[in-house]
């Protein structure tokens, strides 16, 4: 009886698993279909496949350019934001200065502003610093962003790891930096990759700020994706699901490659324990 539940379970679990993956199924089903079979009536299952679609959009002009994009600054802005937020977390964990917890809040509260709040201010400050329309600004924007939620995973990932292991390392003459990079940071690679990789799908995903304090230059896959979706008076479906697809092939194999990570990262490493 229980191996009939535990079968039936799993078999609830994979019916809701391919029923919320089944609009991400149908785009990619979409991408490989011609102009017609896409808009057909009923719709085709049945279909000739083709690769027309996937050739046209890496011949469309500024495509690989926003790929690129979308790319460098996020690896750039989650890089710079894990290595910030990792000697943060490690000060506010191990030094304890006054006001830690209001510190550590008002930090996440940076996060809880939607981004239509803060765009305005954001945008004359650009403007007026001529950072408009710049890799360099608008990556270190993102990396801004990533803070916070980068901060509260690691410092929960630090302190589950023993003091014992500093004052072992500064007895035997060890100093800080070695502390740090050499004995914490093995410890609390998991985490590392947890930021990593969530602050990566946040990058990704961003539209809001590309659009309005990004341009031509630095213009990423969404606002590809939000400025060429209509053609001919309509939207243009191949389009739109070949891009889709292209767009969510990297996050998806990151996820897959990722899981165990990202799994310990959501408890911010609060089921680690003291070793």
């Amino acid at each position: 009886m229980s191996n009939l539940r535990q079968t039936l379970y799993h078999a609830l679990l994979w019916l809701i698993s391919l029923l919320f993956f089944s609009p991400v199924a149908w785009l990619m089903l979409s991408s490989f279909k011609g102009r017609n079979d896409i808009l057909a009536v009923p719709a085709k299952l049945v279909f000739t496949p083709t690769l027309d679609n996937y050739v046209q959009l890496f011949e469309r002009n500024g495509f690989l350019q926003q790929l690129l994009n979308s790319f460098i600054m996020s690896v750039a802005a989650v890089i710079v934001a894990v290595v910030v937020s990792f000697l943060a977390a490690f000060c506010f964990s191990r030094f304890k200065p006054k006001g830690t917890d209001f510190l550590m809040f008002l930090l996440l509260s940076v996060r809880m502003l939607p981004g239509t709040a803060v765009i305005l201010p954001v945008y004359l400050m650009y403007v007026a610093f001529g950072w408009k329309d710049s890799h360099a600004a608008l990556t270190l924007f993102y990396a801004m962003f990533s803070i916070p939620f980068s901060v509260w995973i690691l410092k929960g990932f630090i302190d589950g790891v023993s003091l014992r292991f500093d004052e072992t390392g500064l007895v035997n003459g060890a100093s800080w930096w070695h502390v740090i990079f050499r004995v914490v940071l093995p410890q609390v690679r998991p985490g590392l990759i947890a930021a990593f990789i969530f602050n990566m799908i946040f990058v990704w995903n961003e539209f809001l700020f590309d659009y309005i304090i990004g341009g031509r230059k630095t213009a990423n896959v969404p606002v590809a994706l939000a400025t060429g979706a209509y053609a001919d008076g309509g939207v243009d479906w191949a389009f739109v699901s070949t891009l889709s697809t292209v767009y969510l092939l990297p996050p998806i194999i990151a996820i897959y490659v990722f899981q165990r990570y990202l799994l310990v990262g959501m408890t911010f490493g609060t089921v680690r324990g003291e070793v």
